[in-house]
């Protein structure tokens, strides 16, 4: 076993990072995508921006018309470029959109994130409300289950909630 006293602290960093951003929660999502943003502009590193058109959201006649997955794949197109222009106009040189179908956790972990073999996921999530501060079901699955490091941001408001909770 190493000795402590011996170790000596050294550098980290990242060389591809991935922001998974859920299109029908800005709120979670912000921040993340801010912190992806961030990491990626400092240390000039690719940044994958992907976003994942829930099938399963879908009711069975959604899901029987073409016209309606169509619609809605254009609808998340459309916001999928909006992120990865914002990530440009903030910096971030080296920006690839990835769009993805079925269940978010599932398609992240076993076909994006072999795809574009990041180093760092960084995901948002929502707090449960109650006494026991837990993440939401997608964002459990992804950390337990990605091969690369996860880190998950939760937003201001959600920030907001646990502190005033804590001076209690």
């Amino acid at each position: 076993m190493e000795d402590l006293a011996n170790y000596q602290v050294s550098t980290m960093h990242y060389s591809r990072i991935m922001i998974a951003v859920d299109d029908d929660d800005f709120v979670s999502s912000r921040r993340a995508f801010d912190y992806a943003c961030t990491v990626a502009k400092v240390y000039n590193i690719p940044l994958a921006v992907t976003m994942v058109l829930e099938t399963g959201d879908l009711n069975i006649f959604q899901s029987l018309s073409p016209e309606t997955i169509e619609t809605r794949r254009a609808e998340i197109t459309r916001d999928l470029n909006i992120y990865c222009d914002k990530a440009r106009e903030f910096g971030v040189t080296d920006v690839t959109p990835i769009l993805a179908e079925g269940s978010p956790s599932h398609e992240i972990v076993e076909t994006v994130i072999p795809d574009f073999r990041p180093d760092l996921l960084v995901i948002g999530s929502e707090t449960k409300p109650g006494k026991r501060k837990t993440i939401g079901t997608q964002a459990a699955y992804i950390a337990r289950y990605a091969p690369c490091s996860v880190i998950i941001v939760r937003s201001d408001a959600q920030i907001a909630r646990m502190l005033k909770d804590f001076e209690k």
